[in-house]
C-alpha cells in the first residue's frame, strides 16, 4: 500500500505542484486549502506524513500543528513555508515539526525528504532497503550517491534530482513542462536548461551519448528512462 500525505497550502499552484511531485514519488496525495480543513480530515483518516505551509488564511500552521500535537497525533510534519527567518524555523521545530523546509525548493529533494522521514517514523521498517536498483544503476537513497555497474558517477544537485526521478519512473515520459516543474520548481519552462541537463546526464552515464540506449528522447512527448 502506497505511503499517503496530506498537503496542506492556500496556494493552489504549489498545492498542485504538491500533489504532483508526492505522486510522481510514489505516493499518495490528498491536498486541502485550510488549516480548518486539515484538521477536521485528520480525524476521520490516519496519514503518513503532512506537508505545512505556515502562512494559512485563518488558521495558521503554527496553529495546525499545536492542535495536532494536543491531540496526541504523531504524524510527521515538514513545514514547507516563505518564512526563512531562523525564529520561525526554530519555533516550528520546538512546537513539534519534524522537519522545516524553505521555498523555493527543489521538488525532488523534497519526496527524498518525506520518503526518509516516513521511514524514520516507522523505525526503518518502510520498504527496508534504501538503495534503488534499476539495470546497471544504483541509487542510495541514505547518502545521495549514484553508481552505474558498481562505479560511483558524481552528479550535481540538478543531475542527482532528474537521475532520482527517472530511475523513480522507469519507462515513464516526461514531458520537458513537468520535468521542470519537477526539477526546478517552476512552471515557466526554460527548455534550453532541461536540454542541457539531459545531454550533461548522457555524457555521464550512456556509452555513446550520440545514440542513447538510457535517457531516450520521445517526439513531440518528452523523455523517456529505459533500462
Amino acid at each position: 500500500m502506497a505511503d499517503t500525505v496530506l498537503v496542506v497550502d492556500d496556494d493552489e499552484a504549489v498545492r498542485n505542484m504538491l500533489y504532483k511531485v508526492m505522486r510522481s514519488a510514489g505516493m499518495e496525495a490528498v491536498t486541502v486549502s485550510s488549516g480548518e480543513q486539515a484538521l477536521e480530515i485528520v480525524r476521520e483518516r490516519i496519514f503518513d506524513l503532512i506537508l505545512l505551509d505556515v502562512n494559512l488564511r485563518g488558521m495558521d500552521g503554527f496553529q495546525v500543528i499545536e492542535a495536532l500535537r494536543g491531540r496526541g497525533v504523531k504524524t510527521p510534519v515538514i513545514i514547507v513555508s516563505g518564512r526563512k527567518e531562523d525564529y520561525d524555523t526554530l519555533y516550528g521545530l520546538d512546537i513539534g515539526a519534524d522537519d522545516y523546509v524553505t521555498k523555493p525548493f527543489n521538488p525532488v529533494v523534497l519526496a527524498a525528504k518525506a520518503k526518509a522521514l516516513i521511514r524514520r517514523s516507522r523505525g526503518g521498517l518502510s520498504g527496508g532497503d534504501p538503495v534503488i536498483t534499476a539495470g546497471p544503476f544504483q541509487y542510495d537513497t541514505s547518502t545521495l550517491r549514484f553508481y552505474k555497474s558498481g562505479q560511483e558517477i558524481l552528479l550535481s544537485s540538478k543531475e542527482n534530482a532528474m537521475m532520482k526521478l527517472f530511475l523513480d519512473n522507469v519507462n515513464r515520459i516526461f514531458s520537458k513542462d513537468m520535468l521542470y516543474e519537477l526539477i526546478w520548481g517552476e512552471t515557466i519552462i526554460d527548455e534550453n536548461a532541461i536540454m542541457v541537463y539531459i545531454n550533461r546526464l548522457r555524457q555521464k552515464i550512456e556509452e555513446d551519448p550520440a545514440k542513447p540506449r538510457y535517457i531516450q528522447t520521445v517526439r513531440g512527448l518528452g523523455y523517456r528512462f529505459v533500462v
